[in-house]
């Protein structure tokens, strides 16, 4: 079998056989088939597509390609949720107690984040003494005893992925369905869940911007889920606007906090609601969404959600107390109002450029290397729909820098007030089941 062939084959819009499919992941992966080549037929995907079976080999070809998590001896339908990014996205810090809260094992693992803010771990840690840095048998243990853990991810899994994904960053072949579609799944597949709930973000502060990608997106993700025989579903959810009012580490675990008192924001809460009810269905502990969504609203309000959060916190080394007074956690030196310059009704907040401003002040990571201040961040006080009078604050910044100007001026320009009254934006557009 050639490289040569399979180019050409793509190139003239052909399916690929499982062979050809395994021969030029496992050949690129230990270094046999060369950049070129490989640049070549991402190119020709890019242009020529793939089928659901192509994605679906691709997908596992590339699972198979490093480590697996095994996860059987966990008790349970074991689900995971993945979001593609956002800006204030909160959801797993809910999410994880919440569902657990109800009997469904949630074994998660999660990585440190690029962009606006640090991902998952990033912001646990900023509970004083928690630490994912446990073995495996640990994290099963964890699972077992209290329905829920979380773990940092290996450094093997899905190799494959690693190296393809460097290429297609240098080869403008990264908005390409089906090398997106089996990117993300091939982790989620490695990971060892039995099913999975997919949160594809669409709008101003989400990879897919416009909400046909993010559909065919969520479609092509679930078959490739359901292919490989996880039970798989997507919610495509709004990310024109920051999802809940806080934007940094800190500040979103205070705000996660809340949300499991039931005192969180609407549209945070709603979300979270929406994508428990799909895990805890598929998970088996409810026969419908609404019977669902019924319980885990039950849980917000009477205690049993927060509590399995703070059992998850003690467990891995957090201090809980915390979770009782908020104000503990890491906090920036100085908090600056920013005023309305003029009154009306908030038309649009900019999803992707609050979050680069909430970079500026040390809540994110340009690179690997980059320190992440956990303190700082963004608190907005309204949303898109509310009436303001000038002078009312639009938000409230967290920081420990002097000079806040330029991002004061970032801020300004990422909200539009307008005289006319504003619906705010649909938080769910479409959910996907197969």
């Amino acid at each position: 079998m050639r490289m040569y062939d399979i180019i050409e084959n793509k190139r003239d819009g052909k399916e690929l056989t499982d062979e050809e499919i395994q021969f030029f992941i496992n050949g690129y992966t230990k270094g046999d088939i060369p950049d070129y080549q490989v640049s070549a037929l991402l190119m020709a995907i890019y242009f020529q597509d793939m089928t659901e079976k192509e994605r679906a080999i691709l997908t596992t070809v590339m699972v198979q390609s490093g480590d697996q998590i095994d996860l059987s001896e966990i008790s349970g339908i074991k689900v995971d949720k993945h979001s593609t990014g956002g800006v204030g996205d909160t959801t797993t810090l809910i999410l994880a107690p919440l569902v657990a809260s109800l009997g469904v094992p949630v074994a998660k693992m999660s990585g440190r984040g690029l962009g606006h803010t640090g991902g998952t771990i990033d912001k646990l840690e900023s509970v004083p003494g928690f630490h994912v840095e446990i073995t495996n048998d640990e994290f099963i243990s964890l699972v077992n005893q209290n329905k829920v853990a979380v773990i940092g991810q290996s450094g093997n899994l899905t190799p494959a992925d690693k190296k393809l994904y460097s290429l297609r960053d240098v080869t403008a072949t990264v908005n390409s369905i089906p090398l997106i579609a089996s990117s993300i799944m091939s982790k989620k597949i490695a990971a060892g869940a039995d099913a999975i709930v997919l949160d594809v973000k669409t709008g101003a502060g989400a990879f897919m911007k416009d909400l046909n990608d993010a559909k065919e997106l969520a479609k092509a993700m679930v078959s490739i889920g359901n292919h490989v025989g996880r039970k798989t579903m997507a919610v495509i959810s709004d990310m024109s606007q920051p999802l809940g009012n806080a934007i940094g580490n800190a500040l979103e675990v205070k705000e996660a906090i809340e949300t499991l008192q039931g005192k969180g924001p609407e549209d945070l809460t709603e979300l979270c609601l929406t994508l428990g009810s799909q895990m805890v269905v598929l998970g088996n502990k409810a026969n419908s969404l609404d019977e669902a969504k019924a319980r885990l609203e039950e849980n917000l309000h009477n205690g049993k959600a927060f509590e399995q959060f703070k059992t998850f916190l003690r467990s891995q080394g957090g201090d809980i107390s915390v979770a009782e007074d908020p104000t503990l956690l890491p906090k920036a030196s100085k908090m600056v109002e920013l005023p309305a310059k003029k009154g009306g009704t908030v038309a649009s907040i900019i999803a992707d450029q609050i979050g680069s401003a909430a970079m500026m002040l040390g809540a994110g990571r340009a690179t690997k290397e980059s320190e992440i201040d956990l303190a700082v961040g963004i608190v907005l006080h309204k949303k898109v729909g509310d009436k303001v009078e000038i002078g009312e604050p639009l938000l409230t910044i967290h920081a420990n820098q002097s000079d806040i100007q330029e991002v004061q001026n970032k801020l300004y320009e990422s909200i539009e007030i307008v005289e006319s009254s504003v619906k705010a934006p649909l938080l769910v557009h479409e959910i996907i089941t197969e």
